[in-house]
C-alpha cells in the first residue's frame, strides 16, 4: 500500500543539512505557534503541531534521521529502489502475512512515518496461536493476530487524561474490501511514554471460532516547546539576562496549569536550578512532580550606541574578574 512521503525538513523550514541546534530552534518556534493551549485557529493548529512534532521525532533522533536521510536519497534516485525488499514505500501494517491492512487517522502520526518508525503491526509473543480446545468442525481455531499502531499524547492529557476518537480503515488484501471502525480510546492521567494502551478484541479477526486479537496503542509524547519529561519531573531553561541574575528580579515561569511567578535571588549563577514543587505530571502514586527551572544567563548579540556606552561604564567600575582565583 503506497503511502504519501513526508518531507520533514520542509515541515520544520531547514535545510537537509541543518544543525541539530538549527532544528531544536525550528521545531520550538513552530510548536510555539501552534501548540494546543496557544493556538488561535484550534482546527488547523492541531495538524500544524502533529506535523511539527513528527518532523522533531524523526530528525531530532540521529537513528532515524539517518534513516529518513538514506530514504530521501533513494527517493531522489528511483533505479536504487528496486535492490528493496517491498519496493521503496511499499507493504506495512499487517496483523501477519495473510492479514488485513490497517489505517489510522486521528493518532497523530501519519501512514509514513508508521511504516518506516512507528511501531503499527508489529507483533508480539502469543499473538495468532491456536486454542487447547478450538477444533471447529475439524479445523483448528485461531486466535486473531494482535496489532500496534503508535498514538501521539500531549503534556496537557497526560495531566488531565482524555478521550480520543481515531479511525481505524481495515482493508483484506484478497478482496479489496475495506471496513471503517470509530474507536473511542481512553488517555488516562499520568500515562506514560511508550505505555501501551488496550483496545480488547479490536485487532485481527480470529480464525474457525478463535477469538480476536486486540489493539495496541504505544504512547509517544508530543514534544513540548518549553518542557523536557523525565519520569513525574519536568525541566525548563529559564533565561535570564545579566541584569535580572545579578540584581535579582521576580519572572513568570510557564507552567501546564498556567504561569507561576519565580523570586530570583541576587547573585544568581549560570546553571542554577530551582524547583516548583507540584507542577509536573502526576506519578505513579497520583501525587504530581515537579518543575525544574535551570537558569542560562543570555547576553544581547548586539547593544546600541547608548547601551554600549553604559556596559563600558560598568566595565570600568566594575570590580568583577571571573578569572581572578581566590
Amino acid at each position: 500500500m503506497p503511502v504519501e512521503f513526508k518531507d520533514y525538513y520542509a515541515v520544520l523550514g531547514v535545510a537537509r543539512n541543518a544543525s541539530d541546534a538549527e532544528i531544536k530552534k525550528a521545531f520550538r518556534k513552530l510548536a510555539g505557534k501552534y501548540h494546543p493551549d496557544t493556538t488561535k485557529d484550534k482546527v488547523t493548529g492541531e495538524v500544524k503541531f502533529k506535523e511539527v512534532n513528527e518532523a522533531n521525532e524523526v530528525l531530532s533522533d540521529p537513528d532515524k534521521r539517518r534513516k529518513y536521510d538514506e530514504l530521501v536519497e533513494n527517493r531522489d534516485h528511483p533505479e536504487r529502489q528496486a535492490s528493496q525488499p517491498g519496493g521503496a514505500y511499499g507493504g506495512f501494517g499487517r496483523d501477519s502475512g495473510e492479514g488485513s491492512d490497517y489505517h489510522f487517522e486521528g493518532t497523530g502520526f501519519s501512514d509514513f512515518f508508521e511504516q518506516f518508525f512507528g511501531s503499527r503491526g508489529r507483533p508480539s509473543g502469543g499473538f495468532g496461536q491456536a486454542t487447547e480446545s478450538g477444533m471447529r468442525g475439524g479445523s483448528v481455531a485461531r486466535n486473531g493476530q494482535d496489532i500496534e499502531g503508535d498514538i501521539l499524547v500531549t503534556l496537557t492529557e497526560v495531566l488531565h487524561g482524555s478521550m480520543r476518537k481515531i479511525q481505524l480503515q481495515r482493508t483484506d488484501p484478497r478482496t479489496g474490501q475495506t471496513a471503517d471502525q470509530t474507536l473511542q480510546v481512553k488517555i488516562p492521567p499520568g500515562v506514560r511514554e511508550a505505555q501501551l494502551i488496550r483496545l480488547a478484541g479490536q485487532g485481527g479477526e480470529g480464525a474457525g471460532g478463535g477469538n480476536p486479537g486486540n489493539l495496541y496503542l504505544r504512547v509517544k509524547f508530543a514534544r513540548h516547546p518549553d518542557f523536557r519529561v523525565k519520569d513525574a519531573d519536568l525541566f525548563y531553561d529559564l533565561e535570564l539576562s545579566p541584569w535580572e541574575a545579578v540584581l535579582g528580579a521576580t519572572v513568570g515561569i510557564p507552567t501546564l496549569d498556567g504561569t507561576a511567578s519565580l523570586k530570583i535571588p541576587p547573585g544568581t549563577t549560570d546553571e542554577r536550578k530551582f524547583r516548583l514543587r507540584g507542577k509536573g505530571l502526576p506519578s505513579i502514586n497520583k501525587q504530581r512532580g515537579d518543575l525544574h527551572a535551570a537558569v542560562s544567563i543570555q547576553v544581547p548579540a548586539q547593544v546600541t550606541p547608548e547601551e554600549k556606552v553604559l556596559w563600558e561604564k560598568l566595565a570600568a567600575k566594575s570590580t568583577f574578574n571571573p578569572r581572578k582565583i581566590s
